[in-house]
């Protein structure tokens, strides 16, 4: 198999390094071929705090996904959290020469590359400029201006922004582990491409991805995403009080909550106990899995309120027909769903990683932590066709770029990532 019929994508995430294999068969449909999975030693949050910690944990989840596909990898595209991203809404214009000439690509890029000029604080890149809308000489609502006529064309963006020592660093813990960086994409995006419908981004959708570190969210409306934030609490914050609120290590913390951990307490018996074993020859600690309950949906409720903040503060709230989906590894605690139903009030559902594949996957990699690993490779091939498209259009009359946070650096200049001596 010819490695340009290859996507892999590369999830670092504060619990877990996923690593997921995919490829298009003979009817453009994504398949799943293989993943590799470790545990992430070296990031907190997103960021990368420990290099060669997180460089190892890159290589064993590499390497277990090239045998598990049969694969030679060495280039990624690799999946960009962490409570250090932002996001803003920006309307941006230019004014056009000839108001006989169609409008083209190149005015969109014109468009799209102005955004990039934007003043941001100290230590802040953009990585994604995403167009909302575009207006024409006061005509709004156009979404496709490619072929019209006019002289002013503005659009609303959606930029999203992060610390460029985060990036920096993912970048060079990839390229420590012998790899090749493709692209860097916002991970709720990647999750959506995996876990959401066509229709429900049409409707309006909350798309909520519950990791270890964080809990990002990203919300759709009539095809475009108008929100994205991210929350800097997530199941490990869970694990941390089942730890210190049933005085046990953390490892039997993270099991408990794997096994029998539920976010409504009033699901649970007074009576159901588990049995933890003592340490060094010390007695045995039994847990009741109501008081287990409440503990875990004591943080639940707070991660839901913060979620519910963010939908209501971003003026969606009402146009959010399809209500909420979640996925990543926090979606799987016991009736997380119903708990985020009572305190919203909206429709939820768990989102599987199978939305837009060629086949449903089963096992592992058809959990909902899986999700982003499986969006980044889906987002991977939606990039190579919009520029293999792109391509195919003759002069003036290309189709608008979407510029990724590597793109606009390389543009700048290779030594961006070279700097501070990190060869």
């Amino acid at each position: 198999m010819e490695s340009s019929e290859i996507i892999v994508g590369l999830d670092i995430g504060s619990t877990k390094i996923a690593c997921v294999v995919g490829s298009k068969n003979e009817y453009g449909k994504v398949e799943i071929l293989g993943m590799g999975r470790a545990d992430s030693l070296g990031v907190n949050r997103g960021v990368v705090e420990n290099i060669q910690h997180t460089v190892t944990s890159i290589e064993k989840a590499v390497s277990d996904a090239s045998h598990a596909s049969g694969v030679e990898i060495k280039v990624v595209n690799v999946g960009i959290a962490g409570q250090h991203i932002r996001s803003l809404q920006h309307r941006g214009n230019i004014m056009r020469n000839d108001i006989e000439e169609e409008i083209g690509g190149d005015d969109i890029n014109s468009l799209i590359d102005n955004m990039f000029k934007l003043a941001l604080p100290p230590g802040e890149d953009i990585i994604h400029v995403i167009p909302q809308e575009y207006i024409i000489d006061g005509q709004q609502g156009i979404r496709e201006p490619i072929g019209m006529a006019g002289n002013c064309l503005e659009a609303n963006f959606h930029i999203i922004t992060g610390k460029i020592a985060a990036a920096k660093n993912i970048k060079k813990c990839v390229r420590k582990a012998g790899l090749e960086v493709s692209d860097m994409i916002l991970e709720p995006l990647a999750s959506s491409e995996a876990v959401l419908s066509k229709q429900e981004k049409e409707a309006g959708v909350v798309l909520v991805d519950i990791g270890g570190g964080t809990t990002d969210l990203a919300i759709f409306q009539d095809e475009i995403i108008r929100h994205t934030a991210v929350i800097p609490l997530g199941g490990n914050a869970i694990t941390e009080d089942i730890k210190e609120g049933c005085s046990i290590i953390r490892n039997q913390a993270e099991a408990l909550k794997k096994s029998f951990g539920s976010a409504l307490a009033s699901e649970n018996k007074d009576e159901e106990i588990v049995s933890i074993p003592g340490l060094k020859g010390r007695e045995p600690k039994e847990i009741s899995l109501r008081n287990l309950a409440s503990i875990i949906q004591a943080r639940m409720e707070e991660i839901i309120e913060h979620v519910y903040y963010e939908v209501k503060t971003s003026g969606f709230e009402k146009n959010l027909i399809a209500g909420i989906v979640l996925t990543g590894g926090g979606s799987q605690l016991k009736h997380v769903a119903q708990l985020t139903e009572f305190i919203t009030g909206m429709d939820t559902r768990i989102g599987y990683p199978n939305e837009h594949l060629a086949k449903s996957i089963s096992g592992e990699i058809g959990s909902p932590m899986h999700a982003t690993g499986v969006g980044l490779v889906i987002k991977g091939f939606e990039t190579n066709e919009a520029r293999r498209q792109q391509h195919k259009k003759p002069p003036g009359k290309k189709s608008p770029q979407r510029y990724s946070f590597l793109d606009r650096i390389f543009s700048k200049g290779k030594d961006f990532f070279e700097k501070d001596g990190d060869n």
